[in-house]
């Protein structure tokens, strides 16, 4: 089948523009059920919801207002009982979504089977309610996802303010005259109103991925809460886009198509994200450990220099490294100004010379503070000392120095180097 005709078809475009919606609104308000630790309760109010579908089914037929209707105050009802059990009774907060939330949705596949085999001649397909049938959208169920899509984006705008309070300062917030509880049941509210609109897109068990995963990758890619509400809400969009296509060429269900989209952005980001990304961070890593045994050569460089024995093969057999690091490292050494290294042989220069001195000052200095400080032995600091010796800034190691009294040896008896001013 042409891509490019089933795009230009009625129902495609519908499915298209109803899944857009539904991913930008999901990954705007995901972005604070997220950073409130609000997963849990996303994914139980999304199942929670299927015995309001029920009711208003049996109350006014086969309605896409009344199944709006019903599964709001069915999501209502789930987030307040969940809210009583963890304040009143003696339960585990994520014990009590779990209680809550098992129960609504087995009450509404109960419904749902008991519908479908009562012989009304309506059928209820459970698997649309869980999955999501978005390539059957309606103009009345796109009116109602643009109004959901609208009234929940503008929500985020206009409380933006007691939302970001609530959510990294909530004695501040209070402080402030600003309702913690209300903002609360607000967010679930909305939560509820995102749930219903996603039902005929993703279904009740997937939308949890688009509320979680695009909010999930924005924060892997940025710090500030700004720039992740937008960045969650265009891969919220970028993966239902993706998705709905993927399931167009596959000939599969679009629903779990999307989830998996969100969840490939994901797994880009969390190995290529600038700097919380595993690759920045194996980077960072190497470099560190690159630095540390660059300036512990630089150590054994003076120490072999003290004792006027300096050269390539006593420099090589003190660092035990192989030739080509201990090559590579000495190039840096000597690019930096600190070494000079001509024909197979070492000269330390002054520059050099007064690095490793500030290295060994910060080691003893933080040894010794170890020793009078903390209440260490002799024999437990070394190690503590080795690592910190690389970590620790210039003011750090002055505040330390008079903290100690200034003093002129470790404990291991052997004397503290002074600043380079004095």
């Amino acid at each position: 089948m042409d891509l490019l005709s089933v795009f230009q078809e009625v129902w495609a475009l519908r499915a298209l523009i109803a899944s857009s919606m539904v991913g930008i609104m999901c990954g705007a308000l995901g972005a604070f059920i997220v950073l409130r630790n609000m997963s849990l309760i996303g994914d139980a109010l999304s199942h929670a919801i299927l015995p309001g579908v029920v009711v208003a089914f049996l109350v006014v037929g086969y309605s896409t207002l009344g199944f709006f209707v019903g599964s709001v105050i069915a999501g209502l009802i789930a987030a307040i009982g969940i809210t009583w059990i963890q304040r009143k009774v003696q339960t585990k907060n994520d014990a009590a979504i779990g209680i809550v939330f098992t129960a609504m949705f087995s009450l509404g596949v109960i419904g749902i089977s008991w519908v479908s085999k009562s012989g009304s001649g309506v059928h209820l397909d459970l698997k649309d309610f869980l999955f999501g049938n978005v390539l059957t959208v309606s103009d009345s169920d796109l009116i109602l996802t643009a109004s959901i899509t609208a009234f929940v984006l503008l929500s985020i705008v206009a409380l933006y303010r007691p939302l970001f309070l609530t959510t990294f300062q909530s004695v501040i917030a209070e402080t402030m005259g600003i309702s913690v509880s209300a903002i609360h049941y607000f967010l679930m509210l909305i939560l509820s109103f995102a749930v219903v609109a996603s039902l005929q897109t993703v279904g009740v068990i997937l939308v949890v991925a688009m509320l979680i995963t695009p909010a999930s990758t924005a924060l892997l890619l940025s710090s500030r809460l700004k720039t992740v509400i937008y960045l969650s809400a265009f891969l919220g969009w970028l993966a239902a886009i993706i998705g709905f296509t993927l399931a167009v060429i596959l000939d599969t269900t679009p629903g779990p198509a999307m989830a998996v989209s969100a969840t490939a952005i994901y797994l880009i980001a969390a190995f290529g994200a600038p700097r919380k990304g595993l690759i920045a961070k194996w980077i960072a890593r190497s470099s560190q450990q690159m630095k540390v045994e660059i300036e512990d050569l630089l150590k054994h460089a003076l120490k072999l220099h003290t004792r006027k024995t300096l050269s390539l093969s006593s420099i090589s057999t003190a660092s035990g490294f192989s030739s080509r690091k201990l090559r590579r490292y000495l190039k840096k050494l000597s690019d930096a100004g600190y070494i000079a290294a001509r024909h197979g042989e070492v000269a330390l220069q002054p520059l050099g010379i007064e690095k490793a001195t500030a290295l060994i000052r910060a080691h003893r200095l933080w040894e010794t503070y170890l020793a009078q400080q903390v209440g260490l032995t002799a024999e437990q600091i070394h190690e503590d000392a080795e690592h910190y010796e690389h970590l620790l800034t210039a003011d750090i190691l002055d505040a330390v120095d008079e903290e100690l009294g200034y003093p002129s040896q470790d404990p291991h008896g052997s004397p503290i180097p002074k600043r380079k001013s004095e």
